[in-house]
């Protein structure tokens, strides 16, 4: 592959896929973009107008199936995430999809089996954003034992993104096509999975739904929703002495109701100091003895998105998958529908 052209074809152009994606790839040496298919022909036809895309086609099997096609960036919504990827990898195209990774495990499971099945084959999922320039730097902190063993991790986003109960269903709110996915639980929780590298053996959560039903994302009528508007959690981390202190857990609150002035961070908390990341702000602070100071991040280690560039890289030279492997996905999976089972089943403490 590193002395021919690399000839991708698109599975859905979404947002992510249109800002990113697409303009990104482009300007890659050596990459061609062949073909896109989209939910609609017309919707497609403009895609590969804007972007130099060769074909347009009907139905995305003609892209994963169509010989002059060698990779598949999936951007579509996560309920077709499995069956596109399965039916790539089967072809015999390298994947690149967009996260979150499936709709629920299970299928995020399938999708990992399929490409285990394939180890020639590059399969990738768009990792969480928000940390790539400080990942290193809290990496080696945490190394290095500045903030001492952690006793808790916490995650929190709030924004007013469904507190208008009058709005659409947005298609994040369409448990078809979201699954189990539930704000931006799990975009987030994959950013304390990259830090710590360990999952919670246990989550307990409670959640709520607080406008039942919405004006359909599609068509006409009322369609009720499942997906929480509302969720917080605490999962509970093995016991680890060199790692975690005694009794160390994970904090999450989630809300798409909260006006006014959006609360967005994650902080890891130590015996011997605090790590606080700023994700609006993109600041990262750390408090050992006294006030709390801004961490010094490197320029160098400040390694921002270059998700298609890995991508055709991992293709090229057969790199590993660094940012995110199937298996991470599955494991962020798990954590989002452990979360979801403790709430709708009242509160219980359930296994990751």
């Amino acid at each position: 592959m590193t002395a021919k052209t690399l000839r991708i074809g698109f599975v859905g152009a979404g947002g992510n896929t249109r800002a990113r994606h697409l303009p990104l790839l482009k300007r890659i040496p050596g990459v061609e973009l062949v073909a896109v298919a989209n939910r609609t022909r017309e919707s497609a036809a403009k895609v590969a107008t804007e972007f130099g895309i060769a074909r347009v086609e009907d139905d995305w099997r003609a892209v994963v199936e169509a010989s002059d096609v060698d990779a598949v960036v999936i951007g579509t919504w996560p309920y077709l995430h499995a069956e596109v990827t399965i039916a790539a990898l089967r072809a015999g195209k390298h994947v690149l999809t967009e996260a979150r990774m499936a709709r629920d495990a299970a299928e995020a499971g399938l999708m990992l089996a399929e490409s285990r099945g394939h180890p020639a084959l590059v399969a990738q999922i768009v990792p969480s954003p928000f940390s790539l320039d400080v990942d290193s730097t809290v990496a080696d902190i945490l190394e290095r034992g500045e903030i001492g063993r952690i006793r808790e991790v916490v995650l929190v986003h709030t924004t007013a993104s469904v507190a208008d109960s009058a709005a659409r269903q947005t298609w994040r709110q369409d448990f078809e096509l979201s699954g189990f996915n539930t704000l931006t639980l799990g975009i987030y929780y994959e950013i304390a999975q990259r830090w710590l590298r360990r999952d919670p053996e246990t989550i307990i959560a409670d959640a709520a739904v607080h406008t039942p039903s919405r004006p359909a994302v599609e068509g006409q009528g009322m369609a009720e929703i499942q997906i929480p508007d509302s969720v917080t959690f605490s999962g509970q981390y093995a016991a680890d002495a060199a790692v975690f202190a005694p009794g160390a857990r994970i904090v999450g609150h989630f809300s798409g109701v909260e006006r006014g002035q959006p609360r967005n961070e994650v902080r890891v908390n130590g015996e011997k100091g605090t790590l606080r990341f700023d994700v609006g702000r993109q600041e990262l602070f750390i408090t050992t003895e006294g006030a709390e100071q801004t961490a010094n991040v490197p320029a160098e280690a400040r390694r921002g998105w270059r998700v298609e560039e890995d991508f055709v890289e991992s293709i090229r030279t057969g790199a590993p998958v660094r940012l995110t492997d199937f298996a991470s996905g599955l494991r962020y999976m798990r954590v989002t529908e452990a979360i979801w089972r403790s709430w709708s089943e009242g509160g219980v403490r359930t296994k990751v």
